[in-house]
C-alpha cells in the first residue's frame, strides 16, 4: 500500500507538472505549428514545383535559382508549361552543355560528344537560340562565330582555333556567338554555301578524302535519322551508278545486283551534289572548285570502265519514287537541281527530316525513345507543331520536358 501511494503521488505531482507546463507553452507551440503549416506549400504547390525542377533539370542540367524556380512553378501551376520550360532554356547551361552535346556527334564519323567546340556546333547553337527555322540547317549561307571583344583569335577557315579558344575562355555561349554568313567569313560563294554541311567541321569530317558519299551517308543519318540499309532500294534505275563500283564484286554479279545496286541507284545521284567540294588536309580547309569535278570522284574509274563518269553537280532524287516515297518528299520542289544548296533544302523539306528532329530532341530531353503508342502520338503532336511553328527547335525542346517532366 505504501509504495502504491508513493507511485501514485509521483504519478500526480508529475501530471500536475505537466498541465502547469502545457499551460504555460501552448500558445507559442500554437503559433509555431500555424507558422509552419503555412510555410509548407500545398500538394498543388508541391507538385507544380516539382515538375518545375524536373524541367529545368532535363533541358539545363543544373537547379535553377529560386526566383527562377518560383516562376516555372507559378507557369506551371497556371498550365502554361511550355512557358516555363522556355524560362528554363535562358540558362546558359542549356547552349554550353544540352545543346553543345546534342550537336557534337553530327560533326564527327565516331558519333561522339567528346570533341571540341566547332563552327559546325556553334552554328546549330545559335540558329536554335535565335529561333532560325531548322529546316534552313542544311541549306543558308549562316555561321556563328564568338563575338568581338572576348580576345579569340579570328576566325578562319583553316583552324579550330577561334572555336577552341572561345570554349576554353569559358564565355556563355548564349551571350557569346553573333551570326555571320560562311560567304563572308571565307569567300565561299553564297550559292555554294549549305548549312551546316559547308563548314568546316562538317568537310573535316566528311569530305576529306573518299569519294564525298560520306557527306550524304552522315547528312542522312543525322538530319533524317535513316543510314542507307533503311533508305535501300533495289528498284531504282542504276544508271547513275559511278565507275568505280564494280558490277560483279568477287567475280560474282548476283551480288551487285542484290545488294550494291540498293544503295548506290539513289545515293550516286544525290552525292552528284558535292562533286565540287573537297577537303584540304594540308591547309586544313574546305576546297570548293566552281564548275570543275573533284579528282576523287574518278578514283579507281578502271573498275567499270562503262559506269556514270560525274560531269557535274546536278543532282536527281530517285527515292522519290519507290519504298522510299515514304520518307515524304516535298511536292513543290522538283526532286533534281544543282549544288549542295538546292539538295539541302530536298532533305530537309521532307517530312523525315521534321520527325528526325523531334525525335532526336524526345530521345535528348527524355533520356529515351519514344516506346509505346502515347509516345508515338507525342511525337506526331510535336511534329507538326514544329513544321506549324516555323521549325523552331527550341520550341520542341520545351515540348519534349513538359511532356517528360513526370517520368
Amino acid at each position: 500500500m505504501r509504495v502504491e501511494s508513493i507511485g501514485k503521488g509521483r504519478r500526480g505531482v508529475a501530471g500536475a507538472t505537466g498541465r502547469r507546463l502545457h499551460a504555460r507553452w501552448a500558445p507559442a507551440f500554437a503559433v509555431a505549428c500555424a507558422a509552419l503549416a503555412l510555410a509548407q506549400p500545398s500538394p498543388a504547390e508541391a507538385d507544380s514545383r516539382t515538375q518545375a525542377k524536373r524541367i529545368h533539370d532535363r533541358l539545363a542540367g543544373v537547379p535553377p535559382t529560386p526566383a527562377v524556380l518560383d516562376e516555372m512553378a507559378a507557369d506551371v501551376a497556371a498550365g502554361r508549361s511550355t512557358e516555363a520550360a522556355l524560362k528554363a532554356m535562358e540558362n546558359r547551361s542549356f547552349y554550353d552543355v544540352t545543346l553543345k552535346n546534342f550537336a557534337m556527334p553530327w560533326t564527327n564519323r565516331d558519333q561522339t560528344m567528346f570533341a571540341p567546340l566547332n563552327d559546325y556546333v556553334a552554328t546549330v547553337i545559335g540558329m536554335v537560340r535565335d529561333d532560325v527555322p531548322f529546316n534552313q540547317v542544311l541549306s543558308e549561307d549562316i555561321l556563328y562565330v564568338g563575338r568581338s571583344g572576348l580576345g579569340l583569335p579570328s576566325y578562319s577557315g583553316a583552324s579550330n582555333e577561334h572555336y577552341e579558344a572561345l570554349e576554353a575562355s569559358g564565355a556563355s555561349l548564349k551571350d557569346a556567338l553573333v551570326r555571320t554568313t560562311q560567304s563572308a567569313a571565307t569567300g565561299l560563294p553564297p550559292d555554294a554555301t549549305a548549312g551546316v554541311v559547308t563548314t568546316r567541321a562538317a568537310a573535316q569530317a566528311f569530305f576529306v578524302a573518299g569519294t564525298n558519299r560520306a557527306m550524304l551517308r552522315f547528312t542522312l543519318m543525322n538530319h533524317l535519322c535513316s543510314d542507307l540499309e533503311q533508305l535501300q532500294d533495289p528498284t531504282r534505275p542504276p544508271d547513275r551508278i559511278r565507275q568505280d563500283v564494280s558490277r560483279s564484286p568477287g567475280g560474282d554479279s548476283r551480288v551487285y545486283l542484290n545488294n550494291c545496286i540498293a544503295c548506290h541507284s539513289g545515293m550516286d545521284p544525290l552525292a552528284q551534289a558535292y562533286a565540287y567540294y573537297d577537303y584540304d588536309e594540308t591547309g586544313g580547309r574546305l576546297v570548293y572548285s566552281a564548275g570543275q569535278v573533284r579528282p576523287k570522284y574518278f578514283n579507281n574509274d578502271d573498275t567499270f570502265r562503262p559506269g556514270y563518269v560525274t560531269p557535274d553537280d546536278s543532282w536527281a532524287n530517285y527515292w522519290r519514287a519507290g519504298r522510299n516515297s515514304l520518307v515524304g518528299w516535298d511536292g513543290s520542289l522538283p526532286g533534281a537541281g544543282q549544288g549542295a544548296k538546292s539538295l539541302g533544302r530536298e532533305l530537309a523539306g521532307s517530312d523525315r527530316f521534321a520527325r528526325c528532329q523531334v525525335e532526336k530532341v524526345f530521345r535528348n530531353v527524355c533520356f529515351r525513345a519514344p516506346s509505346d503508342g502515347t509516345d508515338r502520338a507525342r511525337v506526331d503532336s510535336m511534329t507538326a507543331s514544329f513544321r506549324a511553328n516555323g521549325y523552331q527547335l527550341k520550341r520542341v525542346f520545351a515540348e519534349a520536358a513538359t511532356y517528360c517532366m513526370g517520368d
